[in-house]
């Protein structure tokens, strides 16, 4: 009997074991999915830096860089959908939805992208990071205008906080360029306007994409948008000057970082929660501000950049936990509709965060 029973507690004992070891693997995975989205993501943003303002390249053209950004997505994204087909886009676009919603928020997208890469001339990496704290205003106030927010006592406060910190960080600012203030809100409320449209065109039509069929549609319709402006304001400068240079060996390496932090951003969405991808995102935008200062020499930070950053850090904290505090109340409602698509119920809630970072 003491025989049998000591079996007993060792079969017992190795699934338990084995599931322990299956939990701890996973975890590992996904703390090292994190971590490569922090890494791909700053790492992306200094790269650009470097690219626009480096002396080596002398490659002073956002919108050129940009564009080539979509017209590699494109690409990569048509090869693996249609050529390849390792990568399955979400069915239900129509031609009716492509051009009533697709191409606003391609067009919004791409003037994200144009707008913030352009600051980038102008303003340092951590004064950007900074001025980027502000994004859930625009986008409270914006989806205040087009009735999908209410303004509340709780809403407004959060709104103050994190307009005071961006506030008192901007007076920290030792050197500040208004042109480059100009063109980091500009992209700030581009973003906006895109999720908004998200929201409007996307969401209350009944549309439901990931990110990888976002980029699959969006990219080229971005990439037209990006391709007039350059036509005009770029070319004809690039045309005159001899002097700038891209290698294709670094155009190639910085078209593929912008891809895969698309890609990783899909991956931890697809592995976390979303307050664990928000939180991760803080991460990065402190990380960000904090390694600029010791890699580019146009940034300076002050006691009063972090003080002013940390204080609107607490208000974007304080609006992620709001949002989230709402989300499952309104996903109650849908409850029967995420549980059927469980292949890609991660759809377009969290910006391509950055892709706004991503280019």
């Amino acid at each position: 009997m003491e025989r049998n029973g000591g079996k007993q507690q060792q079969q017992q004992q190795q699934p338990s074991a084995a599931a322990g070891k299956a939990a701890w693997r996973d975890g590992l995975v996904t703390y090292f999915h994190l971590l490569f989205y922090i890494a791909i993501s700053g790492g992306q943003i200094f790269f650009n830096k470097w690219v626009l303002s480096s002396k080596e390249i002398n490659f002073p053209y956002p919108v050129a860089l940009t564009l080539l950004h979509m017209v590699f997505s494109s690409v990569v994204c048509f090869a693996a959908t249609k050529v390849f087909k390792v990568i399955k886009i979400d069915e239900g676009m129509t031609t009716d939805v492509y051009i009533s919603s697709v191409i606003p928020i391609g067009a919004m997208f791409a003037m994200t992208l144009w707008l913030g890469n352009s600051a980038y001339l102008y303003i340092s990496v951590a004064f950007a990071q900074m001025l980027k704290a502000i994004m859930p205003v625009a986008v409270f106030l914006l989806g205040t205008a087009f009735g999908l927010e209410e303004m509340n006592c709780k809403m407004l406060a959060i709104m103050s906080v994190i307009s005071v910190g961006v506030i008192v960080a901007s007076v920290g600012e030792i050197t500040i360029s208004w042109v480059g203030v100009v063109y980091q809100m500009g992209g700030v409320v581009a973003e906006a306007l895109r999720l908004i449209f998200i929201e409007i065109f996307l969401k209350k039509k009944g549309v439901r994409l990931n990110l990888i069929s976002m980029m699959y549609y969006v990219s080229p319709c971005s990439a037209f948008c990006l391709f007039i402006p350059w036509l005009f304001l770029e070319k004809p400068k690039m045309d005159a000057s001899v002097s700038w240079n891209f290698p294709p060996v670094t155009l190639f390496l910085n078209c593929m970082c912008t891809f895969v932090l698309n890609l990783s951003v899909f991956l931890v969405i697809s592995r976390t929660s979303a307050l664990t991808a928000r939180v991760t995102g803080v991460v990065r935008d402190w990380s960000v501000v904090l390694l600029s200062a010791a890699i580019f020499a146009d940034t300076k930070l002050t006691f009063i950049n972090i003080v002013g950053y940390a204080i609107a850090i607490v208000g974007v904290v304080a609006y992620n936990n709001h949002k989230l505090g709402v989300k499952p109340q309104t996903n109650q409602q849908q409850g029967a509709d995420s549980k059927v698509n469980q292949g890609s119920h991660q759809h377009v809630d969290m910006p391509l965060n950055s892709t706004k970072e991503s280019s």
